[in-house]
């Protein structure tokens, strides 16, 4: 069950991303399918019913690129912008960064999340 431009809108309270068209929102949650599906094991579209930490793990990707995708400035890293009335500084001109979604995620990754390396320590 893929997520959908309406559920995106619901989830987010950036209104650039609540007006970009259903055609460009397609785009940027399958930007975040993309990501999300080279972190876990298993990939999202073959799940029966999404689990709910995935869901909100795409959710948040999804926001992220619609932000990115939807302004110039951010994707530049501009330390200042102003338009109209409103205006935003990002420090030292740094971008927005990927949300962590690294709990979200963790009961879905190969092998646990385990890197496969133990060590085991006795005294001496």
């Amino acid at each position: 069950m893929a997520i959908t431009p309406e559920d995106l809108r619901n989830y987010t309270t950036f209104e650039s991303v609540k007006k970009r068209p259903d055609a460009q929102l397609e785009m940027d949650i399958l930007e975040a399918e993309i990501y999300i599906n080279n972190k876990i094991e298993k990939p999202l579209d073959e799940y029966d019913e999404l689990p709910p930490e995935l869901k909100l793990a795409w959710l948040k990707v999804a926001q992220f690129y619609a932000l990115i995708n939807g302004d110039e400035s951010m994707a530049k890293g501009y330390k200042s912008e102003r338009i109209g009335d409103y205006s935003y500084t990002l420090s030292d001109g740094s971008s927005l960064t990927m949300p962590d979604i690294s709990s979200l995620l963790e009961d879905f990754l190969p092998d646990g999340g385990n890197n496969g390396f133990f060590m085991r320590i006795r005294p001496l």
